[in-house]
C-alpha cells in the first residue's frame, strides 16, 4: 500500500487543478493554433513536469512507486499519441476551423480527465473488493493487442472516418445550422434556436474519449494498483496533448508502427495481469481458491524497460519506413517527369 504524506497527496491535487484551470483560462480568452514554438515550448514544460513528478515521488514513497509512475504514464502517454489520430481525422471529417481547434482538444482533455476518473474509482473498488477482476483486465488487453496487431497488418482504420452510430443519431435528431458559430453549440437563426456542427463535433469527441478510457485503464493497473498512481499517470499524459496536436500533426502519419507498438506493450501488460491473478488467485475452481505462488511475479523495472524499448524500436522503425517511403515516391516523381 502507498504511504504519501498527507501534503503530498492534497499538493499535487492542487497544482494540477491549478495548470488544468490556467490551461482552460488560456483557450477560452484567446482561441488560436499555436505556432510550433509556443507548442514545443508547452509540450517540453509539461513533459519536464512529469518526470519532475517522477522524482519526487522518488523521494516521498521510493523506488517501487517512482517506477510504477513512469511506466504507467509512458504507457498512457503513447495511448493517447494514438488517440490523437482520430482528434486529427474529426477536426477533418468536421472541417472545425484551425483557430477553434484548441478549444475543441480542450473540451477532449477535460471530458477524458473526468471518464478516467470515474473508471478509476470504479477499477480501484472492483480490484479491492473482486481480485479476480484481473484475469478480465488481462484477457481484454490482450484482446486488445490483437485487434491491434491486426489493424495494422490490414489497412489502418485511422484513415477511414469516424463516426459511430451516436454521432449518426444526433445527426437526424438535432435541428442544425450548416456554419459554425464560434465555439458556440446552439445559436438563433431567423428566429429559431438551432444547433450548430459543434455540438457534433463534442458529442464525437465525447465518445472517442469514452472508448479510449476503456482502453487505457485496465493498462495502467496491470502496472499499477495504486489509485493515486493511476490517476496522476492519467493526468499528466493528458496535460500538454492540446499543443502535441499542433506539434506533431504531420508526424503522426509517419509513426506507421505505433499500432504494432501498442499492440506489444498491451499484450505484455495483459500477460503480466494473468500472471498476477494467478499468482493472488482466489477463484475456486482454479488450485481450488489457492494463489499459484510458483508463477513469477513481473518486476516493475522489467516493465518499465521493455515499455521504453518497445516506444523506442516502434517510433525509428517507424521514422525509417517514413523515409524509405518518401525516397521511393520522390524516385517515382523524378522518374516520371524524366519520362
Amino acid at each position: 500500500m502507498l504511504d504519501l504524506p498527507v501534503w503530498f497527496e492534497i499538493g499535487t491535487f492542487v497544482v494540477l487543478t491549478l495548470l488544468l484551470a490556467v490551461d482552460l483560462l488560456l483557450v477560452t480568452r484567446r482561441p488560436h493554433a499555436p505556432s510550433m514554438k509556443e507548442a514545443a515550448a508547452w509540450v517540453t514544460f509539461y513533459v519536464s513536469l512529469a518526470v519532475l513528478f517522477g522524482v519526487a515521488m522518488l523521494a516521498a514513497a521510493g523506488g517501487q512507486a517512482s517506477g510504477e509512475f513512469y511506466a504507467g504514464w509512458l504507457t498512457e502517454y503513447s495511448l493517447s499519441v494514438d488517440n490523437l489520430f482520430v482528434f486529427v481525422i474529426i477536426m477533418a471529417q468536421f472541417k472545425v476551423p484551425r483557430k477553434y481547434q484548441q478549444s475543441v482538444l480542450m473540451f477532449g482533455i477535460l471530458t477524458a480527465i473526468v471518464l478516467r476518473g470515474i473508471f478509476i474509482l470504479i477499477g480501484a473498488v472492483a480490484i479491492n473488493q473482486f481480485a479476480w477482476v484481473f484475469y478480465i483486465f488481462g484477457i481484454f488487453l490482450v484482446y486488445t493487442a490483437v485487434k491491434l496487431a491486426n489493424q495494422q497488418v490490414h489497412e489502418d482504420e485511422h484513415e477511414e472516418q469516424y463516426e459511430n452510430a451516436v454521432v449518426r443519431r444526433a445527426r437526424k435528431m438535432l435541428p442544425m445550422t450548416d456554419d459554425y458559430h464560434g465555439i458556440k453549440l446552439r445559436t438563433r437563426v431567423d428566429g429559431k434556436r438551432l444547433y450548430t456542427p459543434m455540438m457534433i463535433v463534442f458529442v464525437t469527441i465525447a465518445s472517442a474519449d469514452l472508448l479510449f478510457a476503456v482502453d487505457s485503464i485496465p493498462a495502467i493497473f496491470g502496472l499499477t494498483q495504486e489509485a493515486f498512481i493511476v490517476f496522476t499517470a492519467n493526468i499528466f499524459a493528458l496535460m500538454g496533448l492540446r499543443q502535441l496536436y499542433f506539434l506533431i500533426g504531420g508526424l503522426l502519419e509517419r509513426l506507421v508502427y505505433l499500432s504494432a507498438g501498442l499492440a506489444v506493450i498491451l499484450a505484455f501488460i495483459g500477460v503480466k495481469l494473468i500472471m498476477h491473478a494467478l499468482h493472488e488467485n482466489n477463484l475456486p475452481f482454479v488450485n481450488n481458491g489457492e494463489g499459484l505462488h510458483g508463477v513469477p511475479e513481473v518486476p516493475i523495472w522489467l516493465s518499465l524497460t521493455v515499455i521504453v524499448g518497445t516506444l523506442l524500436v516502434t517510433t525509428v522503425a517507424s521514422l525509417l519506413k517514413s523515409r524509405h517511403d518518401q525516397r521511393r515516391a520522390d524516385a517515382v516523381t523524378e522518374s516520371e517527369q524524366s519520362n
